[in-house]
């Protein structure tokens, strides 16, 4: 039995990023665990699986209490059956709650197969021209403005002690805040970068030092998912 790692779609119109081997595991599958049951199925059916999806078992985590799903995957693959893990979007395991099941495939000896597919932490890194040999994820930083401004301002120092980019995600509904404060508390020539929409219709990347950030119109960024990037003195 195997764990397969799927990525899905970071954009719901861009099934053209996943490669015909991803594809064709994802179809023969019939156990998910996932982070998100509806977007699961909205999947599978996009990608044409054969088997009506009543048949298929798709098992959401509950980040609050993810016990039934631990105890409903484990119940899988000592039966010898293939198990799926499936993220919102993008790579699992990676900025989600999946890692935890590949740590106990792992431990029940359970091969685990990473499939190919988007990942908009490294299309962000790709697209930013930051330096992509030394770079750090962060995950979320702070909601809130007055903490957001300081952890901006940790990880601009971080970046320039260790020469490293520091990337980070936030809820497309504040993405907007996250540019404000960054113009406002980044230093002149660090370089900030927003990735939004990366492989959607509505793909739009731009990077460049603070002081060229103010100097250019302001943009609007709107409720869209983003990948924001730092590299302090690369300006």
């Amino acid at each position: 039995m195997s764990l397969f790692l799927l990525p899905v779609p970071i954009s719901e119109t861009a099934l053209h990023t996943l490669p015909a081997h991803t594809l064709d595991v994802a179809r023969r599958l019939d156990f998910f665990i996932v982070e998100r049951a509806k977007t699961a199925r909205r999947f599978l059916k996009a990608i044409g699986i054969e088997r009506p999806i009543q048949e298929i078992n798709v098992v959401e985590i509950n980040e609050n209490d993810p016990k039934p799903a631990i105890e409903a995957f484990l119940e899988a693959v000592r039966a010898g059956r293939d198990v799926g893990l499936m993220s919102e979007a993008g790579c699992p395991g990676v900025a989600d709650p999946g890692a935890v099941f590949v740590a106990l495939a792992h431990r029940e000896n359970v091969r685990v197969s990473p499939l190919t597919g988007p990942s908009s932490i490294l299309l962000g890194l790709m697209a930013s021209g930051m330096n992509g040999q030394q770079f750090a994820f962060n995950g979320y930083l702070s909601p809130k403005r007055v903490e957001l401004a300081r952890d901006l301002h940790r990880l601009e120092q971080q970046s320039a002690r260790l020469r490293q980019t520091q990337i980070f995600i936030e809820t497309p509904y504040r993405s907007q805040l996250v540019l404000e404060v960054a113009l406002e508390s980044l230093q002149e020539n660090t370089r900030f970068c927003v990735a939004l929409d990366l492989s959607g219709p509505d793909e739009w990347v731009c990077s460049r030092p603070i002081r060229l950030w103010k100097q250019g119109k302001r943009a609007e960024l709107g409720k869209v998912p983003a990948v924001f990037l730092l590299e302090a003195g690369g300006g």
